[in-house]
């Protein structure tokens, strides 16, 4: 069980009885009842929120308290052995863990206390507080932690007690496993918004008599109408707003100015100021307006938020990787994409392949690679009955197994943004707004002060309203919205479109590429049924019906394409005793089957020497038992509009091949990609990547797309790299978007979607900057009404998002992104 770190730390003393002043608990900030629980100078409303205090200090993690005016979440008091000893169920467990293979276990819970930046500072250095946590990482709108940790170390029980121990309870709830349950994260935003819709409905009404006597309603009335509207207006200042605040207040205590500092201090001067003229003057006030404005703010945020969740929704539940599954049934086996997946299916899993959920094996030895899920690249063996984990890639022949859990599209997109497989650079615009805005708060204040003191001696009144007006109708959050909300829906329709991008940063990456590297097999030609002509060697008998069958039992278990063309291309059923199964990238494949020693591949890597390449065709050659039997020639079929691409392409961008074939189609694609291109042939791994570095170090910016079997290397060093899908799933996560094959005649139309994503996003912070440029004209003058104000305000927020969405909609429609997928 958890124990309290309390040994080298100051012993609990009582503060002096002579202090009248109320203590504030040193960790929540809540009130504390008495002074009997402290630590030197620090006061602690409950032994729980002490315990707190002493594991961050004995882990030296106490500048969680510097980071936010009130980070602490007060722990609830608890009975562990009651409350968590369901979590040493094994029954239990197995629902919960998403990934356990007995040393490594990963899980994910829903904690709705986080609320600031202290928060995720915390909870992402629980490996300081327990060396059994590997990692930890959060999803703040999500209000999500992501747990990794050493299961012979510390158990499930454990890590959700030492969660509960800092104030951080998960929130777990069974029934939730297998179906995706409503969450109530909006319940206080609705709240919020009831609270002030009631007092702004109100508030009108009790504004009424004054709106109709034009300003000479008698004095009683006058003052006594003031007053109702003062106590409508304290629990919408004090409730419905306060996210403000806490926002500003948590900025400025991390030395930071976001955009909620200018409307916190709106709302302060127009509540403040109408206090000032209901209380003194004797006047009306800008009740009505304050409502208002607070009102119409947490409409445009509740707007965002549904925006925002419906992008998301769509992007993880309904945008699938465009990758297929091989599913066995009756008839044989079958590819089906990867949202038609069941629980009880039958799947077969080749060599390289991703296991796209959790199933039993059946059949075969899996050597499952979990270097996607852990990071380690060891692979562990897998026998009969074992579990399999989405996310593990197979490392050797291929195996069968039984799908026992549904499909996690977030999960895979999770994986899939590890930080192992992120790329530097990405990203350049999230970065740029944030600057942008910084500023612009700060200019925003410095506007408002310059307009108030102008005004101030000639007309207080008018000083007012110039200083309240200009903080209130500046949107400095435009400039954020715009990237986020443009991306975000482009991501939902690129989805749509089959072409699956890792993240929003790619769009940016893809609209800034110059140069275009493709690999050729796989990528420009069709992995499908292609003619496959058996040559003997030396005068020798071809293959005999047996060995035929002898081979496609063994290229049936690699995702090569050239394996899957013969694969398709052989007659016969297949043996299902195959051992000893090895590839090697850019090179073949070998095996054992029923006996039989097998290589397969290129002639240097079967015969060990170089073979004249035929002037037309790929050669797979051919070794049985130690004796070399001859190759299959296959006529290579390249994808439909491939020469529309590459024509229209070379307009615009470098473009280059890098293969591992022969020379034998250089002709051809020379013609295709044009005299000047460079076209480089029986290219390594390693020789693919030192190309993509040469272009970049000549300053290019590549996209590089490839299959994702011998060109992992190259995919992760491009600064976009594409890869393409066809009936199997052996993506690699160093690509940055998976493209279906059938969608690669559109790859030129997906770049121009991206680069006309860029000038939405330009043109809304136009539309910001001159919406805002309008507004300080008339706010600094002073004659601009709050309520005016408070409704231009959120309604420019709103505008933006609309402009943003709609225009990114409008230019998928017109390039015909629409209605596919």
């Amino acid at each position: 069980m958890l124990q309290s770190p309390r040994q080298n730390l100051p012993e609990e003393v009582s503060a002096p009885a002579i202090e009248t002043a109320e203590k504030t608990c040193y960790h929540c900030s809540l009130p504390c009842p008495g002074e009997d629980i402290a630590i030197g100078d620090k006061y602690f409303c409950c032994r729980g929120c002490r315990m707190v205090y002493e594991i961050l200090q004995a882990s030296d993690l106490c500048q969680y308290y510097r980071l936010s005016e009130k980070p602490g979440v007060s722990p609830k008091e608890f009975n562990s052995a009651a409350r968590f000893a369901y979590l040493d169920d094994e029954s239990v467990r197995a629902q919960l863990l998403e990934f356990r293979d007995g040393k490594t276990a990963k899980v994910t819970f829903r904690i709705p206390e986080i609320h600031c930046s202290s928060c995720i500072w915390l909870l992402e250095k629980l490996y300081q507080i327990n060396p059994a946590i590997l990692s930890s990482r959060v999803n703040f709108l999500r209000k999500e932690v992501f747990i990794t940790y050493a299961e012979e170390k510390i158990s499930l029980r454990q890590v959700v007690e030492l969660l509960a121990s800092l104030g951080y309870e998960p929130q777990i709830s069974l029934a939730d496993i297998h179906a995706r349950a409503k969450k109530d994260s909006d319940r206080d935003l609705y709240l919020k918004i009831g609270l002030a819709g009631f007092a702004f409905g109100n508030i009108m009404l009790l504004s009424f008599p004054e709106y109709l006597s034009g300003g000479r309603l008698e004095p009683q009335f006058k003052t006594f109408f003031g007053y109702l509207n003062i106590l409508l207006a304290l629990p919408v200042l004090l409730y419905s707003s306060s996210d403000y605040f806490k926002s500003a207040l948590a900025g400025l205590r991390h030395r930071t100015i976001n955009i909620d500092l200018p409307i916190a201090l709106g709302i302060t001067a127009l509540f403040s100021r109408s206090l000032y003229e209901i209380i003194h003057a004797g006047e009306a006030g800008y009740i009505d307006s304050f409502v208002a404005l607070v009102f119409l703010l947490l409409i445009g945020k509740l707007f965002q938020k549904k925006t925002y969740d419906r992008l998301s929704f769509e992007r993880d539940y309904k945008s699938y990787f465009p990758v297929s599954i091989t599913r066995k049934n009756g008839a044989g086996e079958e590819s089906i994409p990867l949202s038609q997946l069941k629980v009880g299916d039958r799947i077969l899993v080749r060599n390289q392949e991703i296991i796209p959920a959790d199933a039993v094996l059946i059949n075969g030895t899996g050597w499952i690679d979990y270097s996607f899920v852990t990071g380690e690249a060891e692979p562990v063996e897998k026998h009969s009955g074992d579990l399999l984990y989405a996310g593990g890639r197979q490392a050797g022949s291929a195996i069968e197994a039984e799908v026992v859990k549904e499909v996690s599209q977030g999960y895979l997109t999770q994986l899939w943004n590890n930080e192992a497989f992120t790329k530097h650079g990405q990203g350049r615009m999230a970065t740029l707004v944030n600057a942008a805005g910084k500023y612009f708060t700060l200019a925003v204040i410095a506007i408002a002060l310059a307009a108030g003191l102008y005004w101030l001696p000639r007309d207080l009144n008018l000083a007012l309203n110039a200083f309240t007006a200009v903080l209130i109708i500046a949107c400095p959050c435009a400039l954020a919205l715009s990237a986020p909300f443009t991306l975000g829906n482009s991501l939902r329709i690129l989805g749509r479109n089959q072409f699956y991008l890792k993240n929003s940063a790619v769009i940016e990456s893809l609209a800034k590429i110059t140069a275009i590297v493709f690999d050729k097999t796989g990528t420009l030609t069709k992995s499908h049924a292609a003619a496959a002509r058996f040559v003997s060697l030396n005068g020798k008998k071809g293959l005999s019906p047996r060995e035929q069958r002898l081979v496609k039992s063994l290229v049936r278990h690699s995702t090569h394409p050239l394996s899957r063309r013969l694969a398709l291309a052989l007659p016969g059923e297949i043996y299902d005793n195959v051992e000893q199964f090895r590839e090697i990238p850019g090179q073949g494949i070998e095996g054992t089957v029923e006996g039989n020693y097998l290589k397969i591949g290129s002639a240097q890597f079967v015969a060990g020497e170089s073979t004249a390449a035929a002037p037309t065709a790929t050669h797979v050659y051919i070794a049985l038992n130690g004796r070399l039997k001859g190759y299959f020639q296959l006529e290579n079929r390249y994808r439909p509009g491939l020469a529309e691409i590459l024509a229209q392409s070379r307009k615009t961008f470098r473009l280059a091949l890098v293969s591992g074939d022969n020379e034998s189609e250089k002709a051809p694609l020379q013609n295709l990609f044009g005299a000047d291109t460079e076209l480089r042939f029986r290219q390594s791994p390693r020789e693919k990547l030192e190309f993509v570095k040469t272009l970049q170090s000549r300053g290019q910016r590549v996209l590089m797309v490839g299959d994702g079997l011998n060109d992992a290397g190259a995919l992760k060093q491009s600064n976009v790299g594409i890869s393409i899908s066809e009936d199997l799933n052996a993506f690699s996560p160093a690509c940055d978007a998976i493209l279906e094959a059938r969608q690669f005649p559109r790859l030129l139309q997906f770049i121009r979607f991206a680069k006309a994503n860029i000038k939405i996003i330009l043109a809304s912070f136009a539309i910001s900057f001159v919406y805002n440029l309008v507004g300080f004209s008339f706010a600094v003058q002073g004659t601009l009404s709050p309520l005016i104000s408070a409704i231009l305000m959120p309604l420019s927020s709103i505008s933006v998002i609309v402009f943003a969405t709609g225009a990114t909609y409008l230019t998928a429609q017109r390039m015909g992104l629409l209605g596919r997928g």
